[in-house]
């Protein structure tokens, strides 16, 4: 594969448009998304909305699938230049992971995930033991 175009993101924020071309910038990536923008599931509005600047954030904050991952390498024009990286690439590694991963590092793994609800669990079950054994012997003192 040839090295990629390094971009400055002032040339990337004049690609804002159909007509000028609908570029992104995710993860210090940058994708040409104008023939895309008829076939993206949440409407062209969306693209055109982040279009001309760093979308990194809201392509992240929707969860995209494995498949749109995949997908939009088809759509790499360049990477932005290093002036101008943000810092925030992610590895390729991580995208298609399931969120319930439980290898050790993430969020959630290991035994702080059921410490909690078991700790609750026990602690209803005992108390729900104390009312029973209360309830029983006030009932017999008649």
């Amino acid at each position: 594969m040839s090295e990629l175009k390094k971009l400055k993101k002032a040339e990337v924020s004049t690609h804002r448009d159909k007509k000028s071309g609908t570029w992104v910038i995710i993860h210090d990536n940058v994708y040409d998304l104008t023939k895309f923008l008829d076939e993206h599931p949440g409407g062209e509005e969306v693209l055109l909305e982040q279009a001309g600047k760093d979308a990194t954030e809201h392509f992240e904050d929707v969860g995209h699938s494995t498949d749109a991952r995949d997908l939009m390498k088809s759509f790499l024009i360049g990477e932005l230049h290093d002036d101008d990286k943000a810092g925030k690439k992610v590895k390729e590694q991580t995208w298609s992971k399931p969120a319930y991963s439980t290898s050790s590092g993430e969020s959630g793994s290991g035994w702080k995930s059921w410490f909690w609800p078991f700790a609750i669990g026990l602690a209803a079950t005992l108390l729900y033991r104390y009312y029973l054994s209360y309830v029983t012997s006030s009932s017999g003192k008649q």
